[in-house]
């Protein structure tokens, strides 16, 4: 995948301000305005003003060490924002924080939020899946398990390449194995300040809920619909006391979202926005952090980096409701409820549940590995070019060379043929490396493949992007 920035190297405090949704309604929104190059340009001079925001000019060494070991961190991440020709998929760990966590001395903050968001622009499809915060997983280069939620604490209190949104990227790409581009650090004051700009959002309370708004006095929502302003709807998105806790509140977040671009369409707000972007801009870019695109580019190429957000927050817009895919991580499929020698409760994951899940959020929706526009299913697997390795796991003289013929002769790239780790497998399977949702779905139509037998373990760093374990259920025509 290539690169919305430039591929030099950058300083994670001075990256971009900005938030996938956020882009998706505010910068993209000037393209439906029929917005000119000058307008663009505008965008860019706005870029270059203001003072610093929360993200900059703060060291990142915080006063409260990590829970855990505390030990140096072992770090082989490099931040290496990748750019976007305006028709791959785009992939996007968009990141909650209380800024005041930082404000009141306690160090970095840990995310209060984290939605994996990603859209197809070709097949016009899009996934979200929200992952709770108190998660027991290993924290990307840090050798040591912890919540969720402290591996961007850990990477700025470290210093590592990347900070924060890098360790939390690799962190969860390593728990989902799906290849993540891009984040989005959303500080809650730009949050509100933007659910008010647009006047507020509608919403349907489905339980009584108590909400305590930020400076002000805690009250009651019933369950009925409510009009809230940026205060009302972060309470509302953060609220934990409920009988669901953290899992009702990441449905409830997922409710915010769809509210913002629901008032956005609903109410023809594009002209609107279009005619305050500059101020709006310069107002929320101190609380937003990405790596969308490249703020430290010359004018020109930033002006055309612009341009391309613009045209991919349209096209969000334009996705139907019933092709964006939702699902929550939490219980009693996908985690479970353990308590730590220490006595802390963390949630544990369910491995072979979160990928199930995974699967039928991202590969559902098309939208793990490059986007191909093609009529057949065979046509899009030739397009993605997987190379693949064919492993005999049954024990059967010649399988794998024969099943490889076979694949070869339908146009697919059998890169590799040979056996499996053992020879006594009953059922095929495929495991794919590194993304490839046609390839997989072609083969499980060719084959006759359950979704339990398609399996994702992400590692690029293998040779092949697949692996066909051929099992005692197959036999090549």
């Amino acid at each position: 995948m290539k690169s919305m920035a430039s591929g030099k190297k950058k300083n994670p405090g001075s990256l971009a301000r900005r938030p996938w949704w956020i882009a998706a309604v505010v910068l993209l929104a000037l393209a439906a305005g029929g917005l000119v190059f000058q307008g663009v340009r505008n965008w860019v001079s706005a870029w270059y003003q203001g003072g610093p925001g929360p993200f900059e000019g703060r060291s990142a060494q915080g006063e409260n060490p990590p829970a855990a070991s505390g030990a140096a961190p072992v770090i082989t991440l490099e931040e290496t924002p990748p750019a976007w020709n305006g028709t791959d998929r785009v992939t996007v760990l968009v990141m909650g924080l209380d800024f005041r966590d930082w404000q009141r001395g306690e160090g970095p903050p840990r995310t209060d939020t984290m939605i994996l968001v990603t859209v197809d622009p070709v097949a016009k499809t899009a996934g979200m899946l929200s992952i709770p915060r108190d998660l027991w997983v290993e924290i990307a280069g840090f050798n040591e398990f912890n919540r969720i939620n402290t591996a961007y604490f850990l990477g700025e209190t470290y210093k590592v390449p990347g900070g924060g949104p890098e360790v939390a990227m690799r962190t969860v790409e390593n728990l989902l194995g799906v290849p993540i581009q891009y984040y989005a650090v959303i500080e809650f004051s730009a949050f509100e300040r933007f659910i008010d700009e647009i006047g507020g959002i509608d919403v349907l309370v489905k339980e009584r809920i108590k909400i305590s708004p930020i400076g002000r006095m805690s009250r009651w929502l019933e369950a009925k619909p409510y009009h809230l302003d940026g205060a009302e709807a972060l309470a509302y998105a953060r609220a934990r006391k409920t009988e669901g806790g953290d899992f009702d509140r990441a449905q409830r977040q997922q409710q915010v979202i769809f509210a913002i671009r629901d008032r956005i369409l609903g109410f023809d707000m594009i002209p609107t926005l279009i005619a305050k972007a500059p101020v709006l801009f310069q107002e929320l870019k101190a609380g937003i952090r990405t790596n969308l695109i490249d703020p430290n580019a010359p004018p020109d190429q930033l002006v055309s980096q612009l341009q391309q957000l613009i045209s991919l927050g349209m096209l969000v817009l334009e996705i139907p409701p019933e092709e964006i895919k939702r699902g929550v991580i939490g219980p009693p499929d996908y985690v479970s409820l353990v308590t730590l020698p220490s006595g802390a409760e963390v949630l544990k994951p369910v491995p072979e549940n979160i990928r199930l899940l995974r699967d039928e959020i991202f590969t559902g929706t098309s939208v793990v590995g490059p986007s191909v526009t093609a009529e057949t299913a065979l046509a899009a697997a030739q397009r993605e070019a997987a190379r693949i390795a064919v492993l005999n796991g049954a024990g059967v003289e010649g399988l794998a060379a024969r099943t490889a013929q076979f694949l070869e002769g339908q146009g697919l790239n059998v890169a590799q043929v040979g056996n499996a780790d053992r020879l006594d497998y009953l059922k095929t399977l495929v495991i794919d490396y590194t993304g490839n949702p046609y390839t997989r779905q072609y083969l499980k139509e060719l084959m006759g493949l359950t979704g339990s037998q398609i399996i994702s373990q992400y590692d690029p760093s293998r040779e092949v992007d697949l692996a066909l374990i051929l099992g005692a259920d197959w036999s090549p025509p």
